[in-house]
């Protein structure tokens, strides 16, 4: 180990993002959540009806295919794979 790499500061653990417990949440905050993904990822895809997919996304955060994220350095929640 260099004396560089020995003095390099280590990141935050308060500015790292972590998964929010889904039961925490809302039936509206969870839909919410479903939409702005749906319109994210497939909305600027020439997909006629984005918004059709809600179903599918919802389903794979019920069975933890997607989880809700939360940064805390942005204060933004968005869904995304588990790590």
């Amino acid at each position: 180990m260099s004396d560089e790499t020995a003095h390099q500061p280590q990141p935050d653990p308060r500015e790292e993002k972590f998964i929010v417990d889904k039961e925490l949440l809302s039936e509206d905050q969870l839909n919410g959540l479903a939409e702005e993904y749906c319109t994210r990822y497939h909305g600027l895809n020439d997909t006629e009806s984005p918004l059709a997919e809600r179903s599918r996304v919802l389903t794979a955060i019920r069975r933890g295919d997607l989880v809700v994220w939360f940064d805390p350095v942005d204060n933004t929640a968005g869904l995304g794979v588990p790590k």
